[in-house]
């Protein structure tokens, strides 16, 4: 998966019988010192309050408890296969790094499961032995996953939270939320049924008289990233804030929709080798790939795409998704367009050029809500790409946040000073060989994404939520 990362403090203290469920409570040293945080520790006007970290912590567990929700039997593992995990492995996982980060690093308790470092910690085990680990039974490890985040909940009910306190479980909860929308693409994947999403339905109607166009962004200076102080939590490959140059260009008001890339499939798109890149026809030939992932032809010509286990019909003016680097990149080359570079999204998004003050989200600094981006899986997919006027940008661009991770053409790589956080492992060993997305999608959560926040996957992933939104040559 994309997206991880943190730190933590040096401190020893003796582990509580009621700590461990399985084994015997040994010590367990904490494992940062407070410098290495590298300038996270601090506060914003956005910091959220010690009872909405409670209430997002209750909450984004059990968003991950009814994704997983009757799923049994052989499906608890799954085929065997490079871009996604077993569930039975990743609801541990969860639990595990929800623990450690917060029980056993912040107040030196000892794990809740025997072992639980040789089962869960994704830095050290390979990928293709998740398969065949002794792992506790279903009903335990979700019970493990619950078990942690209330004993974590209790050590700072009723009081005033530390900047370490805010931070680890600022990680934790985030990290929750990536499995959350992982394990809503692995259901995809995997052709499982859909998942009894609790949160109300919402498909916003497109505005009468919108069609795509695109709008003119003027160029100048204008600072990519955050500021320090400017969130309440910012990972370790965002830091910082820093100036570039931009130059004047023009980008569509809205992502790419399923009947503008269909044109470019029923065009012969996939087999012409005029638009790929040498590395993205490889890829093609390779995979044999000659339209998108779920898409099907009917013998009629209609077009359909499957949705987790049904075939539906294909909605023309929905944003496109589940389309890889490489694709998004042959559409652009067909449709004389360009994919946007990293800065060049951010602006779009956040404004700010020579000095002006940029905004948290495309419409300004108040959240998320239905009106405004399709996120909290509200769409249960993507929507109209003519919807949610309310989340226009400064500039009139519109969906910036939500329905699919849009594509950039920049190379991930650290901002200047880079530094790692606590979760070494987040950003350093994907640098260089992944793509840069922006924007979230409709299962990313609203208290995780804004203008600033980088998402990062290779190239050939189509499996993940992802889109596109174009730029004029």
């Amino acid at each position: 998966m994309a997206l991880k990362g943190l730190l933590a403090i040096i401190h020893r203290r003796a582990a509580r019988p009621e700590d461990t469920v399985c084994g015997t409570a040994t010590s367990n040293p904490r494992l940062f010192d407070t410098p290495s945080l590298n300038g996270a520790l601090m506060t914003s006007t956005f910091s959220p309050t010690p009872d909405d970290l409670i209430s997002d912590a209750r909450e984004a567990a059990a968003r991950v408890l009814e994704i997983t929700d009757l799923l049994g039997g052989s499906q608890l593992y799954g085929p065997m296969i490079p871009i996604v995990n077993p569930a039975a492995w990743e609801v541990g996982h969860v639990g595990w790094f929800f623990e450690k980060w917060t029980l056993r690093n912040l107040y030196a308790a000892a794990s809740m499961v025997d072992g639980a470092d040789a089962l869960y910690d994704s830095s050290v085990i390979p990928h293709d032995t998740r398969w065949n680990l002794t792992l506790p039974s279903w009903q335990a490890t979700r019970g493990y996953l619950t078990s942690v985040v209330e004993k974590a909940l209790a050590r700072v009910d009723g009081r005033e939270l530390t900047p370490e306190e805010v931070y680890f479980l600022r990680l934790s909860v985030l990290h929750t939320d990536m499995h959350a929308e992982a394990l809503t693409y692995t259901r995809q994947t995997l052709g499982y049924p859909e998942p009894g999403f609790a949160t109300p339905f919402v498909r916003p109607e497109a505005p009468a008289g919108f069609d795509p166009h695109d709008v003119f962004i003027p160029g100048g200076t204008f600072q990519l990233g955050p500021a320090p102080g400017e969130e309440p939590f910012v990972f370790d490959n965002e830091k910082w804030g820093h100036e570039v140059k931009v130059s004047p260009f023009r980008m569509s008001a809205t992502a790419v929709s399923n009947e503008e890339f269909l044109a470019f499939v029923e065009a012969g798109g996939y087999r012409d080798r005029e638009v790929w890149s040498e590395i993205g026809w490889a890829w093609r030939e390779a995979t044999g790939a000659e339209r998108p992932i779920y898409w099907r032809r009917a013998a009629g010509g209609t077009w359909s795409l499957r949705r987790y286990d049904r075939e539906v019909p294909l909605v023309p003016k929905a944003a496109m998704i589940h389309v890889n680097w490489h694709e998004a990149s042959a559409y652009c080359k067909w449709a004389g367009r360009r994919l946007p570079t990293e800065p060049e999204w951010e602006l779009a998004a956040a404004g700010g050029l020579d000095g002006a003050t940029k905004r948290r989200f495309p419409w300004g600094d108040e959240p998320p809500t239905p009106e405004r981006a399709n996120l909290d899986f509200r769409g249960r997919g993507p929507v109209d790409v003519r919807a949610l006027p309310d989340g226009d940008s400064r500039f009139g661009v519109r969906q910036m946040i939500g329905q699919a991770w849009e594509w950039t053409s920049t190379d991930f790589a650290p901002y200047p000073g880079f530094a790692t956080d606590p979760y070494k492992e987040y950003s350093e060993p994907w640098f260089y060989n992944h793509k840069v997305l922006r924007g979230g999608a409709w299962s990313t959560r609203s208290r995780l994404i804004r203008n600033t926040w980088r998402n990062f996957y290779t190239p050939d992933r189509r499996d993940v939520m992802c889109g596109l939104r174009t730029c004029a040559l």
